[in-house]
């Protein structure tokens, strides 16, 4: 079969412009540059032959590939010659009535089957397409940026384009080495539609003071393995950029989620761009610099110290708490692992041994850490033996009844001053606080599973917790090599805040029959570097487990577009409820 496209214009060289000229030029095409004068021409052909040096510097083209690549790369400033184009990519400035102006120009200047395709991460493309009288031959190719280490392109497609246009132009990109994913026309498509509007609520919490941004950033990271914090992609992407997209997505969805947090127009209104400018939530060596010289390192926080813990009792005998236990007695701290009845404390102190076990078949641990271990911990099947610890931290099933019953317990048992922290993901802690006589002493210690791999601990504390007691379990968690971040007592804390809304936009998405479950988990492992896809993530975590967060975020924001989407409301009726189950948005008992 023919190649789709031989030859190619490129229309705008700035950094995306040119990323997709040597792209292409890489896949033995012929390229078209085209600037908007001879001195933009000039500049942009030496950013050509500058990144292409440089690839051959870092081993990704030999001179000899450079050489060939150059040949076949012709720039100059005459809109006119992409008549001699099979397909021509509008890189512009992102302004409608700009893409519009210079798609009405090609549609004049262009054979009519010239295929048209702009670059636009927001704008409609069907406003765009308007522009010509070939609707049917225009549609979006959205390369990611760096375009030589990104593989994805979203193929935009509008209710005009052909399917052979669409066909011919997923073509393409598989021959350029990407991946395409198809889209329909709505603002932000697959991967814009879903991060930002994460990013924009990251922006809103910052704002609110309900964290700070190293601890949102740091949250992020850890709690969900993401490359890069919220904040400091924010300030990557663009201040201004984020804006305009959110801005783009507002205006044609009206959901309050899309509309820019308005942090984010007085750093635009002030000029704190992001790195570009040198300053945006961070400040940056200098402008264009990565090194962000204001961030505070490291989870060390001046202010109240804290209590004195020598002995930790943990209450609970599931997965959640003996990780825990683990992470402290590794850490040297003598343990009590409380269970309703001694014979499930001997199963969960067998279950820790299993894992310590693995822990030294993988190298991690010696026989001699592993033994000191599990030397530290002894399981107890009565609360009251708890009474002599200097912290306590329930571990049990996540029911606000049950949590509720066990403070009271603890609060008749453990002696007075000490600590009493709950692992609850979603349940106010305060409840638990106030269950009890002490609630000056309770505060939230949110471990991530499995406890002993994942660093983040979220240190939550209500209204009433006492700073001390605050700093105990921040200065606890440092010691036994966790990164903690503090937050306040709300629906989410920082994490599952930020997460479930996410995950919840992309189940919408499915069910609008927008993209597909591979399209979308595809689109956002390339397009951001997650570890995981959403849907391959819901799965993981259990779609009922969703579900109650997304209710509890609901309840307490009382947001429209935090409502739980009806299809993860209806898998979950039918007892799909992810890889526990064998299926979810996907079917496990085949694999």
């Amino acid at each position: 079969m023919e190649r789709p496209f031989p030859t190619v214009a490129v229309v705008g060289l700035g950094t995306m412009g040119t990323g997709v000229a040597v792209a292409v030029a890489r896949s033995g095409r012929r390229v078209i540059g085209i600037e908007a004068d001879e001195a933009c021409a000039a500049r942009a052909l030496a950013r050509i032959e500058e990144s292409t040096a440089r690839a051959v510097d870092r081993g990704r083209l030999t001179a000899a590939e450079r050489t060939g690549l150059l040949a076949r790369i012709a720039v100059g400033h005459a809109l006119e010659a992409a008549a001699g184009a099979d397909l021509v990519i509008e890189e512009v400035p992102e302004r409608l009535e700009l893409k519009r102006e210079v798609f009405a120009e090609l549609d004049r200047i262009c054979p009519a089957a010239t295929v048209l395709a702009t670059g636009t991460t927001a704008l409609s493309v069907t406003r765009i397409a308007a522009a010509t009288t070939r609707p049917d031959r225009v549609l979006g190719l959205h390369f990611f940026n760096p375009v030589h280490s990104m593989r994805l392109v979203e193929v935009v497609r509008t209710v005009l384009t052909s399917p052979g246009t669409a066909e011919d132009a997923a073509a393409f990109a598989r021959e350029l080495g990407k991946e395409p994913v198809a889209a329909g026309d709505r603002a932000g498509f697959v991967v814009n539609g879903l991060l930002f509007a994460y990013l924009n609520q990251a922006a809103a919490m910052y704002e609110s003071r309900y964290a700070t941004r190293e601890d949102i950033d740091a949250a992020m990271r850890l709690g969900c393995g993401l490359p890069m914090g919220p904040l400091e992609l924010l300030d990557l992407i663009g201040v201004d950029t984020a804006r305009t997209v959110l801005e783009a997505m507002y205006e044609q969805s009206r959901d309050r989620l899309h509309a820019p947090a308005p942090v984010l127009g007085q750093l635009v209104a002030a000029g704190l761009l992001g790195r570009k400018s040198g300053r945006g939530f961070y400040t940056y060596e200098a402008p264009g610099s990565s090194r962000a010289v204001d961030a505070v390192t490291g989870p060390a926080r001046p202010g109240t110290p804290g209590r004195e813990v020598r002995t930790i009792g943990v209450c609970g005998s599931g997965t959640m708490a003996t990780g825990i236990v683990e992470v402290f007695a590794r850490a040297g701290h003598p343990v009590l692992l409380a269970a309703r009845s001694r014979e499930k404390a001997e199963r969960a102190k067998a279950q820790l041994a299993r894992s310590l076990e693995r822990s030294v078949a993988r190298g991690r641990l010696t026989g001699e850490q592993r033994d000191a271990a599990l030397g530290l911990v002894s399981p107890v099947g009565r609360y009251d033996e708890l009474a002599g610890a200097d912290l306590v931290v329930e571990a049990v099933a996540e029911d606000l009844a049950v949590k509720r019953e066990l403070f009271a317990v603890l609060d008749g048992i453990v002696r007075p001053g000490a600590v009493l922290a709950t692992t609850t993901s979603s349940l106010p802690v305060i409840a638990c606080a106030s269950a009890t006589s002490r609630p000056q002493d309770v505060v939230g210690m949110h471990f991530f599973n499995p406890a002993p791999a994942m660093r983040l601990v979220e240190v939550v504390s209500t209204v009433l917790t006492a700073p001390d007691a605050t700093a105990t379990v921040l200065e606890l968690c440092a010691k036994v090599g966790k990164h903690p971040v503090e937050c306040g007592d709300r629906a989410g804390f920082v994490v599952n805040a930020l997460l479930f809304p996410y995950l919840n936009d992309a189940v919408r998405m499915l069910q609008e029959h927008y993209a597909t479950v591979d399209d979308i988990d595809t689109a956002m492992k390339l397009g951001c570097g997650y570890p995981m896809g959403p849907f391959e993530l819901l799965d993981v975590v259990g779609l009922d487990v969703s579900l109650t967060i997304e209710q509890v975020l609901h309840r307490e924001f009382r947001e429209p577009g935090l409502a739980a989407a009806p299809l993860l409301e209806h898998l979950v009726a039918a007892g799909c409820l992810g890889r526990k189950t064998g299926r979810g948005f996907r079917d496990h008992a085949r694999r």
